[in-house]
């Protein structure tokens, strides 16, 4: 949870990097928030499916999805940016077909080691452990 409040607390923050961990936590916990309420609103809904309650749900999760959007979106730049690309790569998501495969492999490659253009590592100097 710690890893969720910390991309809340940088809600709109572009700048700087993030970590695979901090951007994979993040959206580990968004998946289980959105599957707790789907599977709610849908178990309510399978009872009675004019159910004010199923609605609401729904509702919930249509301003959580809109109360998420931008940090989700301020993760992902600053997680592009721990791999030394540009922001803009974001939107290789709306070509057809293969721009969110390619998202995907640019949001798990490693960090630029040391610092790049967008600030310090986030993981820290490393150093070199002898074998």
């Amino acid at each position: 949870m710690e890893w969720y409040m910390k991309v809340l607390r940088q809600y709109a923050d572009f700048n700087g990097r993030a970590r695979r961990k901090e951007f994979w936590m993040f959206t580990l916990i968004n998946f289980l928030i959105y599957l707790g309420l789907y599977v709610l609103a849908f178990a309510v809904g399978a009872s009675d499916p004019e159910s004010a309650l199923a609605a609401v749900i729904f509702g919930v999760i249509g301003l959580y999805g809109l109360g998420i959007l931008i940090p989700s979106l301020a993760v992902s730049v600053r997680r592009l940016h721990d791999t030394g690309r540009s922001g803009w790569w974001i939107l290789i998501q709306l070509v057809p077909a293969i721009g969110a495969i390619v998202l995907i492999v640019f949001l798990v490659q490693d960090s630029d080691t040391g610092a790049n253009e967008y600030g310090e590592n986030p993981k820290g100097p490393r150093t070199t452990q002898p074998l």
